[in-house]
């Protein structure tokens, strides 16, 4: 009897396409698109196709310790090692603000909540952030501002009812390329349908589009606030949405008088003509869809980016419709769903704040604590637990399903930070990584397709990703790992859980009346009825668009009304060039899993530093060559590749090498964590640096 395939969700990007495992087929099953889930209609990518060929490869089978970075490894029992994570705790529960956990979109929802409700419940610190931090912060953070509440408001439908897509500060066709294909299908099947992308490079995305404006790095907010002012000009504010659905009006126009069209076009490095063309095409379009990530997001001003392209929405009423809105593609695969559990160190689940006495209050009364044991502070963001390593503040780190040593910034100083920590816990799947390396004790994490539960993509929609096979050697489910810490901590009755079918209920019961509502919602009605979008309050057959009645958790939209700042470290006479960094299209982050998948090493087998014709001539550069890159912070040693698709003055490396897989090639050895004032997201898409010829 040939065996059903298993529907899950593919574990890589926010897109969140549905895959179907056929686990009687060779050693780890074969994939195959879903063709019944609505957000990727059986498309798959490279990555998603090949996705299995990692479940065994390094795996971590067994826990590992070691009592000092300089010791060997020596195997633990699953008893000895959590004994010694509760006998940490305890030793710091006198001072709960020196234990911190750093997370990830890639556990699951289930996870993530039972590492809230320990954390900010249990033990009352509010040190729970994730890498989220330096992907999707800024997007909340504007979300929230602008509306009252975090939460795309668009779908992927919007992508073939738009008239005009407007990109900006994402590579979408590399890294989010289940949704580009629908957007790219759709402009070419619809003459009339425009799309414009913003980016200092050309990219496979902007190479699409009918129009790319190739800005310089840092000069987004120049740009969007000319298109405002060419709108208001033009006449193409909504006058009477305006009055109706939004405030701070007025004090945005008095921002729009300071962004005439010739200073934005030469700041930005554009022509007025095109300028001009693409806020032409805004006013007459019908239906205005505009889509950003990282460009936007990972920057000092990123907060206020992601509003001013809000602002564009609300001065011409193009949002609460089908094909229109301001939609942020989300980086992690279920980054959705840690927002909506609270795995961020200002937030708590079910979008509540740790600063509301009411958002707390449910929740002591909700999980039996006393009054009081939540903690009213904000907790440590991802850098402050750095710095807090640095100054001894910090005397337990638990990391999970992340590789910081990697991907954080300021890679030196995260490294000698690392170093400092008293006591250390990484719980991945994969060994080795970069962050084992400065780890005390290794758990071993079951991953994707050996537990069960939910995550969240882009267009909130939630689906089940059930466990198809047994977890290699000892390997255990996240959420396992932590509910038996909590026991051992005397916290039993707050975890009784026997299946990650009872932690969701329990989790989607607290969002009822919130604004991610996922009350509705079961593992069976999942698995039964496929994925769905929130908010879903029981009966509800889901929501595919937020705010189509117009009635925005604030009330009215807020307008922001902020001036662009620039880079945060721009370019001088002593670093001269602008270095970005980006994903691509066949790696994955850095390299956990895709670094483990033949087929993918082999697309993209080392990383490089593109650099415009002109500047390698000044420099005296070929293709091939190898050049030394320096920041203030750090040196890296890159091949060069000479190409016309980057912006002369510009630089760009790809973000996926750490130290395991190829030699000084970590980007983010050279970035800086200068950091949005409102998200607390580091500017990792920019910092200034100097080029030497090796």
């Amino acid at each position: 009897m040939t065996t059903p395939p298993v529907k899950t969700l593919c574990p890589y990007c926010g897109v969140g396409c549905g895959l179907e495992v056929l686990p009687s087929v060779g050693e780890t099953g074969q994939v195959r698109g879903d063709r019944t889930h609505p957000s990727s209609l059986g498309k798959v990518c490279v990555k998603g196709a090949t996705v299995t060929q990692a479940l065994n490869r390094d795996r971590l089978l067994y826990p590992l310790r070691r009592s000092s970075l300089q010791d060997p490894f020596t195997p633990v029992t699953w008893d000895q090692a959590l004994e010694e994570i509760t006998n940490r705790i305890q030793a710091l529960q006198a001072t709960p603000e020196s234990i911190c956990m750093y997370g990830s979109g890639q556990l699951q929802t289930e996870d993530y909540y039972v590492a809230q409700k320990l954390l900010k419940g249990c033990l009352g610190t509010n040190n729970f952030d994730s890498n989220s931090r330096l992907c999707m912060s800024s997007a909340v953070a504007a979300y929230q501002q602008s509306f009252g509440a975090d939460g795309p408001p668009c779908c992927y439908e919007d992508l073939e009812l738009t008239d005009y897509a407007f990109l900006i500060g994402t590579n979408t066709a590399e890294c989010h390329p289940i949704i580009f294909n629908r957007l790219r299908l759709h402009h070419k099947h619809h003459p009339g349908t425009r799309l414009v992308v913003v980016d200092p490079r050309t990219t496979p995305t902007a190479s699409a589009a009918d129009l790319h404006l190739a800005i310089k790095p840092g000069t987004d907010i120049h740009l969007l606030h000319g298109l405002g002012r060419l709108l208001l000009d033009q006449g193409g504010a909504n006058q009477e949405f305006i009055a109706r659905h939004t405030q701070g009006f007025e004090d945005y126009l008095k921002v729009l008088s300071h962004y005439p069209p010739d200073r934005v076009a030469a700041t930005c490095g554009i022509t007025i003509a095109d300028l001009k063309q693409v806020a032409h095409w805004w006013q007459t379009s019908k239906r205005v869809l505009s889509l950003w990530s990282m460009g936007l997001n990972q920057s000092a001003e990123g907060t206020a980016k992601a509003r001013a392209l809000i602002n564009l929405h609300l001065l011409t009423g193009q949002i609460g419709k089908p094909g229109a809105g301001p939609f942020s593609l989300t980086g992690q695969p279920n980054a959705m769903g840690g927002r909506e559990t609270g795995g961020l160190s200002h937030l708590l689940p079910g979008y509540r704040s740790v600063t509301n006495p009411q958002h707390r209050h449910e929740l002591e009364v909700a999980w039996g604590l006393t009054r009081g044991q939540i903690s009213p502070r904000p907790g440590r963001d991802a850098w402050e637990i750095i710095t807090g390593l640095e100054t001894g503040a910090v005397g337990l780190l638990w990391i999970v399903a992340t590789n910081p040593l990697v991907s954080l910034p300021d890679l030196e100083r995260v490294k000698a930070a690392l170093a400092q920590s008293p006591f250390t816990i990484y719980q991945e799947a994969y060994h080795p990584t970069e962050t084992a390396a400065f780890a005390h004790l290794l758990l071993p994490a079951a991953q994707w397709g050996e537990k069960t539960g939910t995550m969240t993509n882009s267009e909130r929609r939630v689906t089940l990703c059930p466990q198809f096979r047994s977890p290699p050697g000892q390997a255990q489910a996240d959420w396992r790992i932590f509910a038996q810490v909590a026991h051992r901590l005397g916290f039993g009755a707050q975890f009784p859980y026997q299946e990650s079918s009872q932690v969701f209920e329990e989790f989607a019961a607290l969002t009822a009346g919130r604004p991610c509502d996922l009350s509705g919602l079961s593992h069976r009605r999942l698995s039964e009825q496929g994925p769905c979008q929130w908010p879903c309050p029981p009966g509800h057959p889901g929501t595919p668009r937020l705010y189509q009645d117009l009635n925005f958790p604030s009330g009215r939209a807020r307008f922001s009304a902020t001036h662009s700042h620039g880079l945060a470290e721009p370019p001088d006479s002593t670093y001269p060039w602008v270095l970005t960094s980006g994903r691509l299209y066949g790696h994955w982050h850095t390299q956990t899993r895709t670094g483990r998948i033949e087929k993918l090493r082999q697309m993209h087998p080392e990383p490089f530093l593109e650099i415009h014709p002109r500047d390698a001539a000044k420099l005296g550069i070929e293709t091939g060559d190898a050049v030394q890159v320096r920041s203030r912070r750090g040196q890296a040693q890159l091949p060069v590749r000479i190409t016309a698709a980057i912006t002369p003055g510009t630089l760009f490396v790809p973000m996926h090498w750490g130290a395991l897989w190829a030699d000084q090639a970590a980007v983010n050895t050279l970035t800086h964590p200068l950091a949005c004032p409102d998200s607390h997201q580091p500017e990792l898409k920019a910092c200034a640096v100097q080029i030497f010829p090796l």
